[in-house]
């Protein structure tokens, strides 16, 4: 399967009382549309994601400290990761949002620290990672676990099929994979 990275060059700030699935499938739709309108052989994909807690969305950190408190607000607390995705095929476009929780043990002001100094949450939705060290802190994990770890690959299978993007999946290649 053939693909390039393309930066949308999109700014990702959220609206005035936006909510958070509001802002993951628009920002995701802008990345994309912005990429379609350069890239016109291949399909598009375009992803944003974002982390809930108690109603606040948790973004990446800007700091080692901010990560540190949010990792505070996530211990021993449930959360969810919301990820729009939008797919452009030609002029068809579809778009969608999936939605996981995920339970944090509780942590330590040592286990902070230490997760801190590891350098992985400084560009990470919400300071960790679950595909790296951070998956020391996961109790629980209800929905796509893929969502979490970066792309919800479900999602993005019905939404290429809506499309008729052919994006490497087994059933686009009569049981074989890419």
């Amino acid at each position: 399967m053939s693909y390039r990275v393309v930066p949308s060059e999109i700014a990702e700030d959220l609206l005035l009382d936006e909510t958070p699935e509001a802002a993951v499938e628009r920002l995701a739709r802008a990345k994309a549309a912005a990429v379609a309108v350069r890239e016109r052989t291949l399909p598009v994909l375009a992803a944003d994601t974002v982390v809930v807690a108690g109603g606040t969305i948790l973004g990446k950190p800007g700091s080692d400290a901010e990560a540190s408190d949010m990792l505070r607000r996530l211990s021993g607390r449930t959360h969810d990761v919301l990820t729009g995705v939008c797919v452009v095929n030609g002029t068809a476009a579809a778009s969608g949002i999936e939605r996981t929780a995920v339970t944090f043990a509780a942590l330590s002001e040592a286990e902070v620290d230490w997760y801190v100094r590891t350098g992985e949450p400084r560009d990470k939705a919400g300071a960790y990672h679950v595909d790296g060290r951070g998956a020391l802190f996961i109790a629980r994990i209800e929905g796509s676990p893929s969502n979490v770890a970066g792309l919800p690959v479900g999602l993005l299978r019905r939404l290429g099929s809506k499309v008729g993007a052919r994006l490497g999946f087994p059933d686009e290649l009569g049981g074989r994979s890419a």
